[in-house]
């Protein structure tokens, strides 16, 4: 029987992730990153390095515990850097790693596709109520 090597295995791991299951790992990412907050604060991040601060003002609604939870998952996904400089006060700065980056592309374009689009998205529900109040 033929040994496989470490790097054999992960790629035989990889190419066998199914995001169409539940307990897969790519499924649970799927959950992260499909979430409004991760997407907003991507996007934000996207144009460049922010303070915490900054960031709960360009995002609207946000909780600080929220932003708080989000940021530090995406901390731990390895997609937000976390940066402090020792002053008075002390500063942190939150940028996108270079996978965060590449997934900010991504998430970018389906914030700036509803952003054009959310008028049709209105019709279109205005629509669907209308003619179901009618059955």
């Amino acid at each position: 029987m033929a040994t496989t090597t470490a790097a054999q295995r992960r790629e035989k791991a990889r190419v066998e992730y199914d995001a169409f299951l539940k307990g897969c790992p790519t499924n649970q990412l799927l959950d992260r990153i499909s979430d409004k907050w991760v997407s907003l604060v991507v996007s934000a991040l996207a144009e460049g390095s922010m303070r915490y601060s900054d960031l709960g003002r360009k995002i609207a609604g946000v909780s600080p515990k929220m932003l708080t939870q989000t940021l530090r998952s995406l901390q731990r996904d390895g997609i937000v850097a976390r940066t402090v400089t020792p002053s008075v006060p002390v500063r942190v700065d939150y940028e996108l790693t270079p996978l965060g980056m590449n997934l900010s592309c991504l998430l970018t374009a389906v914030k700036d596709w509803a952003e054009r689009h959310i008028e049709e998205v209105n019709e279109a529900r205005d629509r669907y109520d209308a003619s179901s109040e009618a059955s």
